[in-house]
């Protein structure tokens, strides 16, 4: 008896001892268990700078600026250099300019308002990224979507022909495919589409009233960047309409230049045979050929603030 009672002074003890390792036991199951239920989910790392700015020469390029950006651009085009030292290859000739605005105020999305002095022309435009590089190639390419709406202000006169404000106006869209291959190489392909409601409104050099041409034209463009050292690049680009008009068939663009970059600037400067500045009218109307020679200075300027 004196045994038995020696013993039962270490149940209590020993009780409480294996309801603690019982109690750690399933507290380990339920966290082990809560581990396999909610993994941890990795978050995507996009792939940044494919391009330096919004524009590459004559074209839009993949990137829309991060949220709270204000950009504004100024665009120029020589005359072509044909004249030589007569009017300093094209610099003294008449020459066509942009400025433009746009703003991004929701993540991925761009809108903008640009005006050039060519037939006194305003657009509205906006760009949208659909999908974005991922730096583990879940993701290869980004898609951007740039679309505008031209209208040509110019008074009614014998020099136009519009009935209708609708005649004014013209559209253009465009899907933008863009890969960075490396820390320097980047290129992009861009196949478009050009509406023109009406066409009469424009003329011929001698001030004809052209044929009706085909309201939807067709077109695409490659353009690319290698980026020789931080804040400089050389840039190219190349567009080729793809509709046929007997009565108006536009000549391709070939173009090359140089990019410099800084935290708040872009800088263009390039040769090039697109002579407007309206894509439209560059994929439609376009008569400078580059194999006669029928090139033009041109630059590009923007400057961003972020808010």
């Amino acid at each position: 008896m004196k045994t038995r009672r020696k013993y039962s002074q270490y149940m209590p003890g020993l009780a409480k001892v294996c309801l603690l390792l019982i109690c750690c036991f399933a507290l380990n199951g339920v966290m082990a268990q809560d581990s396999t239920q909610t993994p941890m989910v990795k978050k995507k790392s996009y792939v940044k700078n494919t391009f330096d700015g919004n524009y590459i020469i004559d074209n839009q390029t993949v990137m829309v600026p991060i949220k709270g950006t204000f950009e504004f651009d100024i665009q120029h085009r020589f005359g072509t250099v044909n004249n030589g030292f007569s009017d300093l290859f094209g610099i003294f000739a008449g020459a066509n300019m942009k400025l433009g605005f746009s703003y991004t105020p929701i993540t991925n999305l761009q809108l903008g308002f640009d005006a050039t002095n060519e037939n006194m022309q305003v657009d509205w435009n906006l760009k949208y990224a659909l999908l974005k590089q991922t730096k583990s190639n879940s993701m290869p390419v980004s898609v951007t979507f740039f679309g505008n709406a031209v209208m040509d202000t110019r008074k009614k006169d014998a020099t136009t022909v519009f009935v209708t404000t609708a005649d004014r106006f013209s559209y253009f869209y465009q899907i933008i495919i863009a890969r960075k291959f490396s820390d320097k190489v980047s290129l992009q392909v861009s196949p478009s589409v050009s509406h023109f409601n009406d066409l009469l409104g424009y003329l011929d050099a001698d001030g004809n009233p052209k044929p009706i041409l085909k309201n939807d034209n067709f077109s695409i463009s490659a353009s690319g960047k290698f980026q020789v050292s931080d804040g400089f690049s050389v840039i190219a680009n190349y567009d080729q309409p793809l509709t046929q008009n007997p009565a108006n068939n536009p000549h391709p663009n070939l173009s090359l230049g140089i990019e410099m970059r800084t935290s708040g600037h872009d800088f263009e400067v390039f040769f090039g045979n697109y002579s407007s500045l309206m894509p439209q009218i560059n994929n439609v109307f376009n008569q400078n050929d580059y194999k006669k020679r029928e090139f033009l200075v041109g630059f590009n300027i923007s400057r961003l603030w972020n808010f």
